[in-house]
């Protein structure tokens, strides 16, 4: 028992520090997993959202407010309007596959962690040195199509490895954001996703919260704690700094993996 608190403790603060470091949370689970279990849970890593999501509501509770002012008191929709849109492309396809997604292997596979880790990594190295779409001052101003296209980016991140914030943030740049204001948008256009799972998990699969509450207690203390730490940094980075590091640290650390399984066999 304490073997399995010990566990669900790290795989917590795994996901705080990396869910919003756009490092991949998924792929960083992962990894976790294999090198403490080799038994990937599916449940576990969707219930570990929770602290997380909980995470971006204390630290965008200002942001959150201002948001719902500006639609009943201002009737200003447009933020909500692209937030909703950058949503809809991962929902529609993580909810209509969810059931194939956690019984098919790739989703938890290591080989396909390490392709994306460098992949994504690589992207954010040259960001910055590829064209980018005029600029635009935030989130609010972004124009439907742009914010879709968002959404499209966030949707690659249902494959493990690739990073729900790391492909928001580097579509955001593409699409005229600064990098603080597309970390920003990406976090507040994550929560409606991680509400839908975090629902969906409960709702579905409630037997299996009972069963572990224990686990799902301490691993989503974790996840809430850590994860508080990781927004704040990261919004105070990205003020002055690229995801050029970012990336460099996932190409390194694909490069480990993959040796890793290598000798492995």
């Amino acid at each position: 028992m304490l073997l399995q608190w010990f566990e669900a403790l790290v795989l917590g603060l795994v996901q705080g520090l990396t869910e919003f470091i756009p490092i991949s949370s998924s792929g960083h689970l992962v990894i976790a997993q294999y090198f403490m279990s080799r038994q990937p849970d599916h449940l576990l890593l969707e219930f570990l959202n929770i602290g997380t999501m909980l995470a971006l509501f204390v630290f965008f509770r200002h942001r959150i407010a201002q948001i719902i002012v500006d639609i009943f008191r201002n009737h200003n929709y447009r933020l909500a309007r692209n937030v909703i849109l950058t949503s809809l492309p991962a929902g529609m396809v993580g909810f209509i596959f969810a059931d194939f997604i956690a019984a098919t292997a790739f989703f938890t596979s290591t080989i396909v962690v390490v392709f994306t880790l460098a992949i994504v990594g690589a992207l954010m190295v040259i960001s910055e040195k590829i064209p980018h779409a005029s600029s635009v001052q935030n989130g609010e101003a972004l124009s439907p199509l742009r914010a879709f296209g968002i959404g499209l980016a966030q949707m690659m991140a249902l494959i493990p490895g690739v990073s729900r914030s790391g492909s928001t943030i580097l579509a955001g740049r593409f699409f005229g954001l600064s990098a603080k204001d597309a970390a920003e948008y990406s976090f507040l256009a994550s929560l409606p996703i991680m509400l839908g799972v975090t629902l969906k998990v409960i709702v579905t699969d409630h037997t299996y919260m009972m069963q572990h509450i224990d686990i799902l207690l301490i691993s989503n203390i974790a996840a809430f704690a850590s994860g508080l730490l990781a927004v704040g940094f990261l919004m105070r980075f990205l003020a002055n700094h690229s995801l050029a590091v970012f990336g460099w640290y996932r190409i390194g650390l694909a490069a480990v993996l993959a040796i890793i399984l290598i000798v492995q066999g």
